[in-house]
């Protein structure tokens, strides 16, 4: 499911400055013109440490798809209820929101190899604790799965951080955007279904230890890698609110917070829906639905962005262009209509969130651009357990994600600061 789960980054020049970059990632001076037509994303992948940090970047992500699923799995195994596996999954979903920022922060004071590596170790010890010792003990359930959620190596933040060294310009910047929101898709449908299959074909321990893995694995790649190992942030500011300083990145952020919210409510809308309707197919395909639809939408989103920075009218388009796209889906229709509804708002859903992401970029003081990914995923995860937990109660219906998509556009509409323009330093 896409979730969303993104030196400073993609800003123009007159912004802020971005990070020292080292000789060796410079572009040609001829490259800094920016290109005609906006860069694939082939374009992006054929520049050198490109694709070795956005592979380890997703490998290491993919335990966020997996844990939730092996997690509520491991819990029924061991006798638990399902309302109680649901909980540890919620707790595992909403624990990265608190470390994130935490660990990004870390990232721009000290480096990215420090916060990965310490991340993954405390993600694989904890995942490897549960596997080994099971979820009987609900107590020490409770504090690995807090611990491994909070631990999450700032992957994302430091893989956005990165672009800005490894591209020769900001228009590879914005389509390497695009291609790491599409890419987020891998991770929650990929994540979940490898989930599923090691625990058919071996057991909830072996995902789980499984999930460990990945995290080491992705983590020490990424980290390794040359840029990772030699970037610094900008100097920053000394300052208490920090990334929240702007004022138009507190809106921003609470927009996020329900942007995440629809695709939380998108989950348990299937599930009602497949109830409803006999139809036990629909709970699985709607979220997959969802996240290839976000897919298309992303390469298409590249193909045809602008060629400049985006403005602030782009991101309340694409959030009213959203929004408009859920009302469909409040019709009593059957459920492949549904379906094929809901590639709609999937589509617009990575547009949306690149935007967005590119818009926290600009706005975040010097210093901050790790740090400020973390607070986007902070805001989006805690949406998608606000929209799941707000969900069944409302009778999952579809209303909930549009009002949602609307209070989303809406907050993106009261921003007041220009992308351009962020907040002095």
């Amino acid at each position: 499911m896409a979730h969303a789960q993104v030196s400073d980054v993609p800003r123009p020049s007159t912004a802020l400055a971005r990070a020292p970059q080292p000789p060796p990632f410079r572009a040609p001076a001829g490259d800094e013109t920016p290109p005609r037509t906006p860069p694939a994303f082939r374009d992006v992948l054929r520049h050198r440490y490109c694709r070795r940090l956005l592979i380890a970047s997703v490998i290491g992500r993919l335990s966020l798809g997996m844990v939730p699923v092996a997690l509520i799995l491991a819990a029924q195994a061991d006798g638990h209820s399902l309302a109680t596996a649901s909980l540890l999954a919620a707790l595992y979903g909403i624990a990265p929101a608190f470390g994130l920022p935490l660990l990004g922060r870390m990232a721009d004071l000290r480096g990215l190899p420090l916060p990965c590596h310490l991340g993954a170790a405390l993600v694989a010890t904890a995942l490897s604790a549960l596997a080994l010792a099971g979820t009987s003990h609900l107590l020490l359930t409770v504090v690995c799965v807090v611990l491994a959620g909070a631990g999450c190596p700032p992957l994302e933040g430091g893989l956005r951080s990165l672009w800005n060294v490894v591209l020769p310009d900001d228009a590879h910047i914005r389509t390497a955007y695009t291609l790491d929101s599409s890419a987020q898709q891998i991770v929650y449908v990929t994540g979940p279904a490898l989930a599923i299959a090691v625990t058919t074909w071996l057991s909830p321990a072996a995902a789980l230890a499984l999930a460990a893995a990945a995290t080491l694995a992705g983590s020490l790649v990424f980290a390794t890698a040359r840029p990772a190992r030699i970037w610094q942030a900008a100097p920053r500011r000394r300052d208490r609110l920090g990334v929240l300083r702007p004022p138009a990145m507190r809106p921003l952020l609470i927009s996020l917070v329900f942007l995440g919210a629809t695709v939380g409510a998108l989950d348990v809308a299937g599930i009602v829906v497949a109830e409803r309707q006999d139809a036990p197919w629909f709970a699985g395909a709607l979220p997959a639905a969802f996240s290839a639809a976000g897919l298309l939408g992303g390469v298409l989103f590249a193909r045809f962005q602008p060629t400049a920075a985006p403005r602030p009218r782009h991101l309340l388009l694409l959030g009213a262009a959203f929004a408009v796209c859920w009302l469909p889906l409040l019709a009593p229709l059957p459920a492949a209509a549904v379906l094929a509804l809901a590639i709609l708002p999937g589509a617009l859903f990575v547009p949306l969130l690149t935007v967005a992401s590119l818009t926290v970029a600009a706005l975040a003081p010097p210093g901050t651009s790790t740090e400020s990914v973390g607070w986007l995923s902070s805001a989006m995860r805690l949406g998608l357990a606000g929209g799941t937990a707000l969900a069944g109660p409302l009778g999952g219906n579809f209303a909930v994600p549009l009002m949602a998509a609307a209070l989303c556009a809406v907050l993106l509409g009261a921003r007041t600061a220009p992308l351009s323009a962020p907040a002095a330093a």
